[in-house]
């Protein structure tokens, strides 16, 4: 059973002959940083055929990541529609919004109203609120006039200070170069090998513990995708779950067991897209699938 998911804001609201469309966001505020979860949802009469608007052509300032069609379902005689979007802000964009689009419709051949035809209506721009401005720069050049020597505190004052800098400097460069033999040595492991050291990285995290549940879920997915474009050479993380798993099913069975995976995938999708409220068991749950089809099918790649 899907359960409908509780957006922070409405964007869009428009009706117009029986048809009702909603789009609600999650945040309502654009941050460069974080995803926007999307709900698209179209309501009709149960004698129309209306059909929900496809936004990967529609919306300015974000780049498509993923999209979840729920299964539709009948409340009160009308067929109610609900597709997911999760967008990635693009940054430093001039404007976050979704332009103008267009609900097409058509009365079913069963229906009374079947002469009438096909028919559209549009709706109106909906806009993002637009990230916080940096604080501005004040106060002017601190420039010295005078030439005496400074007081002996003064001194002392910065000679710490420069050390204190000096210290932090050596400190930030041997962290940098941690860091990058960290990645030159992930990168020169086998896909199977980075897929693990990522997951336990994640794992670290602890978002389940702070109740960050769609971040953990987003992460988790990216970490079995990665794994796959690594492996079999498709561009997994940037596609759609359906695109990807056709694109799975297109590789002539090579890509190993795609019924878990798909069972994965679409498990994270109702926590990420349809707001099923996860738990810490559920959580687990989700590790312990990555961590099978990972176990399966590297299992499978060695015999």
């Amino acid at each position: 059973m899907f359960v409908a998911l509780v957006m922070a804001a409405s964007l869009l609201a428009v009706e117009e002959n029986g048809i009702s469309l909603s789009v609600d966001v999650e945040p309502e505020t654009v941050d460069p940083a974080r995803s926007v979860f999307v709900t698209v949802t179209l309501t009709s009469p149960h004698d129309i055929k209306a059909t929900p608007p496809d936004l990967r052509d529609w919306v300015k300032g974000f780049s498509l990541v993923e999209d979840f069609a729920e299964k539709p379902y009948e409340k009160d005689g009308r067929t109610v529609q609900v597709v997911n979007w999760r967008l990635l802000p693009e940054p430093c964009a001039e404007e976050y919004k979704i332009k103008p689009f267009a609900v097409s419709a058509s009365p079913s051949m069963l229906s009374s109203r079947a002469d009438e035809g096909r028919y559209s209506f549009y709706t109106g721009p909906g806009r993002f609120g637009q990230p916080p401005p940096l604080p501005p720069v004040t106060g002017g050049m601190e420039v010295r006039v005078d030439r005496d020597p400074p007081p002996i505190e003064d001194l002392a004052f910065e000679i710490a200070a420069a050390l204190l800098a000096c210290v932090a400097l050596v400190a930030a460069l041997f962290f940098g170069v941690r860091h990058i033999a960290r990645r030159v040595k992930e990168h020169r492991m086998s896909p199977i090998e980075r897929a693990w050291v990522e997951l336990d990285r994640l794992l670290k995290k602890g978002l389940p513990g702070r109740g960050r549940y769609k971040d953990f879920y987003v992460e988790l997915t990216m970490v079995v995708r990665r794994y796959v474009q690594r492996k079999y050479g498709i561009r997994a993380p940037h596609m759609t779950t359906e695109e990807f798993l056709r694109e799975c099913g297109a590789s002539e069975g090579k890509v190993g067991d795609t019924a878990s995976l798909r069972r994965f995938l679409e498990s994270a999708d109702m926590v990420k897209f349809a707001g099923v409220e996860a738990t810490p068991e559920m959580a687990d749950e989700a590790t312990d699938s990555a961590r099978g089809y990972l176990k399966g099918d590297s299992a499978e790649v060695a015999k």
